[in-house]
């Protein structure tokens, strides 16, 4: 069973949301999503400064099984990219939550993350997917 660690938020796309303690919101996708996928072996992330809206496209993941469009939980400005992925898109399979993280927006409104599952709701998302 995947994991979904309970102070994150997440979207039935199978993207992840934590919010920091600067007000930024970094994103990346789920240990069931890059599960999914199997072996990375690519990330396209969104351009700095760009500014994206809730579900709208933010990027892409290949694997040696299939490539994925990722999307953005929350609407908000791209202010940071995690660029050790373009060297090393397998962090996303080691450390899905951690080293493994997408971007960094700078949120329109916060509260949108309000309207994203919790780890309870996920998880259950997750099985009802799972094969």
């Amino acid at each position: 069973m995947s994991d979904a660690p309970a102070e994150l938020k997440y979207s039935s796309s199978h993207e992840w949301a934590r919010l920091e303690e600067n007000g930024m919101v970094t994103v990346g996708i789920t240990e069931f999503a890059q599960e999914a996928l199997g072996d990375i072996v690519f990330v396209e992330l969104p351009e700095m400064g760009v500014q994206i809206e809730s579900g709208e496209e933010a990027g892409v993941v290949e694997s040696v099984k299939a490539a994925a469009d990722t999307y953005a939980p929350i609407g908000g400005t791209v202010v940071e990219v995690n660029s050790v992925l373009e060297d090393e898109p397998e962090r996303v399979n080691q450390d899905a939550f951690g080293d493994g993280w997408f971007y960094r927006l700078d949120p329109h409104d916060v509260e949108d993350l309000s309207e994203l599952m919790d780890a309870e709701s996920y998880l259950e998302l997750c099985e009802n997917e799972a094969p």
